[in-house]
């Protein structure tokens, strides 16, 4: 027996509501080799009406297709508009300001992830720049506000946690790391009270550098979860 379309308690059809647009939003945050800090991708928006210049710059983003997963969206936007492929984004907030986008009712879903530089190495060059997430420039919309949470989260997860985006390859030193969370947090970290905080949520290899100057240091890895 067919079943009668839905209403619900008003008497309304779901098509009786208005909805918004959905968008997608990806925050890309690495640590690029020899800059120490922690950095975003950006993308050059699209040209404006009648073949106007490129409108500035901001985070990759696209609408969701009709049956798309919020997922699909992100990935396909990313390797799309800025060349990116293999990354693992997940949900960070949703932005629904009814003003936030000039152009209409837009929700957007912001994602994030944070990745090691050579996964960036295929980008649109022409097309892309990776910036520090201190010093974003002017973006549209509410992408500041986007990174801004990504960056808060991740810094956060720092200050605890020994490299928990796993942005180092192993095996590592203690140095290499509070470098690398140095970069991160964007503040310097007391040399013992890191290697306190951090060395009993490793694990030891048994090996040490080999070369160098001073003293070989212990090379350590991540426990495993």
């Amino acid at each position: 027996m067919e079943q009668p379309p839905y209403r619900d308690g008003a008497g309304k059809a779901l098509a009786d509501y208005p909805r918004p647009s959905v968008a997608v939003d990806a925050a890309l945050l690495t640590v690029v080799p020899g800059e120490e800090c922690l950095s975003v991708l950006q993308v050059q928006r699209a040209e404006g009406p009648g073949g106007n210049p490129p409108a500035g710059w901001g985070l990759p983003g696209t609408f969701l297709h009709e049956g798309e997963l919020l997922l699909d969206a992100v990935q396909r936007c990313l390797r799309e508009k800025a060349g990116v492929d293999g990354t693992r984004p997940r949900q960070l907030h949703v932005f629904d300001k009814p003003n936030r986008d000039d152009r209409g009712w837009v929700l957007s879903v912001a994602h994030m992830d944070v990745v090691r530089p050579e996964l960036l190495s295929g980008r649109i060059e022409e097309k892309t720049r990776i910036v520090p997430a201190d010093h974003l420039g002017i973006l549209p919309y509410d992408h500041t506000a986007i990174i801004r949470q990504a960056v808060e989260t991740v810094r956060a997860s720092y200050e605890l946690a020994p490299d928990p985006e796993r942005l180092l390859a192993e095996p590592f030193t203690i140095l290499q790391l509070r470098i690398m969370h140095e970069a991160v947090v964007g503040r310097p970290f007391q040399r013992d009270t890191f290697r306190r905080l951090m060395e009993p949520q490793l694990v030891g290899t048994g090996r040490t550098t080999a070369g160098g100057r001073g003293r070989p240091a212990e090379l350590f890895r991540h426990k495993q979860h």
